[in-house]
């Protein structure tokens, strides 16, 4: 891992730490959690967000780039099927050639015996 892998990987550490802070200290009332709860009268609560929930929502976003970004760094080349097939069909004929010539051993032997 490079030094772009590092940085984010310790970035995405310390998101992830805030966000759970974030989350834990935010109470029950003015919470992320009312969003589904269906308090109030509008579709997602009142219009009003504290502080904390904008916070959250914003490390939240941080949380999801980051990884996206780690997984894009970290990612490992795939190897192409067709560049495997070629690759045994080129080593075949050799490792073939190799072998009738370590084959044929004794007969090289015998012939220069007899001379």
């Amino acid at each position: 891992m490079g030094a772009i892998g590092v940085v984010l990987l310790v970035a995405f550490i310390i998101v992830c730490v805030l966000l759970i802070l974030l989350v834990s200290v935010q109470d029950n009332e003015n919470g992320m959690g009312g969003v589904f709860g269906g308090r109030g009268s509008t579709a997602f609560g009142s219009h009003s967000a504290s502080v904390l929930t904008k916070a959250t929502a914003v490390f939240v976003v941080l949380f999801f780039v980051l990884a996206f970004c780690l997984a894009l760094v970290n990612k490992k080349p795939t190897l192409d099927k067709e560049l495997m097939v070629e690759e045994t069909a080129t080593e075949a004929p050799a490792e073939e050639s190799t072998t009738t010539e370590s084959s044929d051993w004794w007969t090289d032997s015998e012939t220069k015996d007899a001379e």
